[in-house]
């Protein structure tokens, strides 16, 4: 069958060729001649000839079994491209121009050499390249050779007539050009096939893990590694893997745990692939904050903190600020610490972890506030009996206050927020423990304040009678209660204050002023303070007799008289006496007219100051003597030589008269020598009316204007004294 189409395509070969001679046979150039053809690809063969003249091309053929190929070329050499590896080819040249082609070359026999193996690299290691490939047609064996990319250091060179092989002791990292060819039976090389393989990279050295506590995060970092284009972290606990990868020489590792032990290493990677990962490096990470946190004052003035054991802790630190600004710290490595505290303050308490890491993150902060200091500068002071004003100074940490009086028959209490508290009720005359507590809303109470013993004053007295032992003098009697105590009765009223004391159940009150009002009460005082008063007494004084009493003789038988008020006093008696008989007067006012009154009469004056209730006063006072009579039958005469004669009636003839004349013209008047009942007047004008007034005359008292009044006319005889006519009495009467 091959023989027959090969047959078949030398025909037809011929043929054109026949056709070519004969269109070209007069032009076609020389045959040329081969001098050499050989192969070194295994997908060509090159030819050599000598030019041929007037040739411009040439055509190259190479011919198997199977098919052919033509190639044009200019000159030799020339290649024939396209062939099949390790297979024989009859190859022709034919020159060629404008006139056509010459006839073919005798042929030669060339063989193309063997395909090149097609290599499959890798590397194994650092230090190995793994090279394997296909069988190759017709190939004896394979030569491999393997140099540094760089140029640097030697060759390496292995024939084998197997299909893989692996070369060792190379530089890790490191870029290789690996060549390798197949042989035939004869020795001759094929094709070569070139490939560049890197060995994978060495594990990074020097690995350091640098831990940053405040982020918990590790940065790791590494001396870098030839050959290395990136590298990978693995930080791995139990089945947590976190990684990081990078092109640098160092990475961060973020979100670790607290209190965990992490395994880290770094594994380089290059298109090669990757090295052994590096031997672990050992971190620790900071502890967890402390939990369980707890605070207790196992005593006043002492804080006790506890907290439970934190996985890699190495010790504790507890931080203690107070909310003045004090810090306090303890340092352990158990799980509790001690602290002096003061009463009022709140305390910030928080604790940490620490080991070689560093310090453990925050946790909670606790706040405790310790119980409110007991109030001090204490003083305690009684308003009365049974009420007692507490004060103290403020203290830290007090919300409010509490006071307590335990005593008598129960405790009486006091809460307030004020630095003073009254507490009232109390029991007279009896011990009382009186303790002030400070209370805040947190801690609540101030349980260790210690008491202070105060007593009650005495109880008050009960005044039981008020008697008068004199004028001035009042005794007061009062029932007491049995305690020791001083009694002090007080008698008070408008005009001022009076007092006696004793330490029995009765005093006096000596020199009362008069027509007072009082209101009477008593007071027990010990050392504890002094009693409630006792209830009021009311007590009253006899009114005053009044000071200054005058009597005004208004007519012979009519006196008036006026006195000063007696305090005190609301009526008033008067009574004038005298063997001749009685003139009383009982009135509101200080004043009264009393009739009936005998002239020329020696009087003893009385007067009895009565008060509203009824007391009353007797006051005496200087006798009184009523005035002489008024004369009567007062009559005028005319004497010669412008006289007048006033006469009268004389009711005692011991009194001395004195006559008045009173007119428009002048007034005139004249007394008699004693005993007599007439006086004259030598010179008075006439042609007037005179009111004529005789009255009897005392060294002792002015004139007395009350006794009757005559009017008479004067009338004129030429220039002398004419007739003198009564007119009547004058109506301008004194009263």
């Amino acid at each position: 069958m091959c023989s027959a189409k090969s047959k078949s395509l030398a025909f037809i070969g011929v043929l054109l060729s026949c056709l070519e001679m004969i269109f070209s046979a007069n032009t076609a150039p020389d045959i040329p001649v081969i001098e050499q053809a050989y192969s070194k690809l295994s997908s060509s063969i090159t030819v050599e000839w000598r030019a041929v003249p007037e040739a411009t091309n040439y055509m190259l053929t190479a011919q198997d079994e199977d098919s052919f190929v033509e190639t044009i070329v200019k000159n030799s050499p020339g290649t024939v491209t396209g062939l099949k590896p390790a297979t024989l080819y009859r190859v022709t040249i034919r020159s060629i121009n404008s006139g056509g082609k010459s006839q073919p070359s005798p042929f030669k026999k060339v063989k193309t050499v063997l395909a090149a193996p097609i290599l499959s690299v890798h590397s194994l290691s650092c230090d190995s390249i793994a090279v394997s490939w296909k069988a190759v047609h017709m190939a004896a064996g394979f030569s491999v050779s393997l140099m540094r990319s760089d140029g640097l250091g030697r060759m390496l060179k292995e024939n084998t007539t197997n299909t893989s092989l692996i070369f060792t002791n190379l530089d890790p990292g490191t870029l290789y050009t690996i060549k390798a060819y197949a042989w035939n039976a004869n020795g001759m090389p094929g094709d070569d096939f070139t490939y560049n393989q890197r060995t994978s990279p060495k594990a990074p050295v020097d690995v350091k893990v640098a831990f940053c506590s405040a982020a918990l995060r590790a940065v790791v970092s590494w001396m870098p590694t030839e050959g290395a284009l990136s590298y990978s972290v693995t930080v791995s606990s139990g089945l947590l893997k976190l990684r990081c990868n990078t092109s640098s020489a160092s990475c961060i590792v973020p979100s670790l745990q607290c209190s965990s032990e992490y395994s880290v290493s770094v594994t380089a990677y290059s298109d090669a692939g990757s090295s052994k990962p590096t031997d672990a490096v050992s971190l620790k990470t900071i502890p967890c904050a402390p939990v369980n946190i707890s605070i207790e004052e196992d005593e006043p003035g002492h804080l006790l903190v506890l907290w439970s054991s934190v996985s890699f802790g190495h010790y504790y630190v507890v931080f203690v600020k107070s909310d003045d600004g004090l810090e306090m710290q303890c340092n352990t490595s158990y799980t509790q610490c001690h602290f002096q505290s003061d009463c009022g303050f709140t305390y910030f308490i928080s604790v940490f972890a620490y080991n070689k890491a560093g310090q453990s993150p925050l946790g909670d902060i606790f706040n405790y506030t310790t119980a409110p200091c007991c109030p001090s500068d204490f003083r305690a002071v009684f308003m009365s009996s049974d009420t007692v004003r507490v004060t103290w100074a403020p203290v830290r940490g007090a919300d409010l206050y509490e006071t307590r009086a335990a005593g008598g028959s129960g405790v009486v209490l006091c809460r307030d927020t004020a630095t003073a508290c009254t507490l009232s009720a109390l029991q007279c005359s009896t011990p009382y423990n009186i303790t002030v507590f400070s209370v805040s809303e947190a801690r609540g109470s101030s349980a260790s304040c210690a008491p202070q013993y105060v007593a009650t004053a005495p109880c008050s007295p009960e005044i039981k009678n008020i008697s008068k032992e004199g004028l001035s003098v009042i005794s007061v009697l009062w029932q007491s209660n049995g305690e020791e105590a001083t009694y002090v009765v007080t008698a008070r009223g408008e005009a001022g204050l009076w007092h006696c004391t004793s330490t029995g159940n009765s005093c006096t009150l000596m020199d009362l002023p008069c027509g007072s009002a009082f209101s009477v009460s008593a007071v027990a005082r010990s050392p504890a303070g002094q009693s409630l008063p006792s209830y009021s007494v009311p007590l009253e004084t006899a009114p005053c007799c009044p000071n200054d009493l005058i009597l005004t003789q208004v007519t012979q038988s009519v006196t008036n008289i006026s006195w000063s008020v007696g305090m005190g006093a609301q009526t008033y008696v008067i009574t004038l006496e005298s063997p001749k008989g009685q003139a009383k007067c009982h009135t509101l006012q200080n004043y009264c007219l009393l009739g009936c009154i005998t002239c020329g009469t020696n009087y003893t004056v009385s007067l009895r100051a009565i008060s509203e209730t009824g007391l009353t006063s007797s006051c005496t006072y200087q006798g009184y003597s009523s005035s002489a009579c008024c004369p009567s039958g007062v009559k005028l005469y005319r004497l010669s030589n412008n006289g007048i004669r006033v006469f009268w009636q004389a009711s005692d003839e011991t009194i001395n008269y004195n006559a008045d004349l009173r007119g428009s013209k002048g007034n005139f008047s004249c007394t008699p020598s004693s005993g007599l009942s007439h006086c004259d007047i030598t010179e008075i004008p006439c042609g007037d009316v005179y009111t004529v007034v005789v009255a009897p005359v005392t060294d002792k008292k002015p004139k007395l204007t009350f006794c009757p009044k005559k009017i008479y006319s004067v009338t004129c005889s030429g220039s002398s004294v004419g007739m003198v006519i009564y007119r009547g009495k004058s109506n301008a009467e004194h009263i």
